[in-house]
């Protein structure tokens, strides 16, 4: 598997350790003073979605994976619902990224829907 597929994915379920560090040690900010952190997730089933919300709520953005579900899935549809209602709750924003990901923003982030570098 190359840089490049770990880095943005290639539809496979991801862990942790999946991730490729690129050694910006020198630019990191530690977890205890960082006011927002982009989290990963994963949506097997309904009870993933506690996880996000309590995310969203604490001010961190969300790339959810979603690969498990049709978009036409009833679950999914429930599952969005309440991430919509999370999104709004707080002022944030919700997205859905292709048919595989969802991405959630607290409080006063916006999602640009126009893609860079066309």
């Amino acid at each position: 598997m190359g840089l490049m597929s770990k880095i943005f994915g290639d539809g496979a379920t991801r862990q942790t350790g999946d991730y490729v560090e690129l050694d910006a040690d020198d630019l990191a900010v530690d977890d205890a003073s960082a006011k927002m952190q982009v989290r990963i997730a994963n949506i097997g089933e309904k009870s993933d979605v506690i996880d996000i919300k309590d995310a969203v709520y604490d001010g961190d953005i969300v790339i959810a994976d979603i690969t498990r579900h049709s978009t036409q899935d009833r679950t999914m549809e429930h599952i969005t619902d309440e991430l919509k209602q999370v999104a709004r709750e707080v002022g944030g924003d919700i997205v859905q990224k292709d048919d595989d990901q969802l991405i959630i923003t607290p409080t006063d982030v916006h999602i640009n829907r126009e893609r860079l570098g066309r």
